[in-house]
């Protein structure tokens, strides 16, 4: 009965609060006429805006863009820190994508591990050196085979 009699009351108190705060806010007139503005001191005729010439200073040249060729910027996606090597954890964290991809039977019960030794055994395969990294030429090895593109998709 409490919750009940509490419940109406700050209801009547948040109506009123509404009703009060709706009818004090104050509203501009339609088609007002502007304020006028203030009037200048008699020494001023026009505001002053400040003038700056920059001369013969000229600005820092920006960087110029390099080209990579299809494979360096496949390599840059894998090599985060830009070390020119890529680590086998680097390599395996972009891998995710290709999770889906080992699962044959589409049953999606793929276990982490086994998708770790697929990708483990693809990189010790292109590891030549057994450095545990792959060098820019190591890497190149593992690049996907370029399927044909049909002509036309009539």
């Amino acid at each position: 009965m409490n919750r009940i009699l509490l419940g109406g009351l700050l209801s009547l108190l948040m109506a009123g609060l509404g009703l009060f705060w709706w009818q004090g806010r104050a509203q501009v007139e339609e088609a007002a006429p502007p304020p006028e503005p203030a009037p200048l001191p008699a020494d001023l005729t026009e505001p002053e805006i400040p003038v700056s010439d920059a001369g013969d200073m000229q600005g820092p040249t920006p960087p110029e863009a390099t080209e990579l060729t299809r494979e360096q910027r496949r390599f840059y996606r894998y090599d985060r820190n830009r070390d020119q090597s890529i680590t086998r954890n680097e390599m395996l964290s972009t891998r995710t994508d290709a999770f889906r991809k080992l699962d044959k039977d589409g049953n999606n019960l793929l276990t982490f591990e086994e998708w770790a030794v697929a990708t483990s055994d693809r990189f010790e395969k292109a590891d030549s050196n057994r450095d545990e990294e792959l060098s820019p030429e190591e890497f190149a090895t593992t690049r996907p085979k370029r399927r044909n593109k049909p002509a036309c998709r009539c």
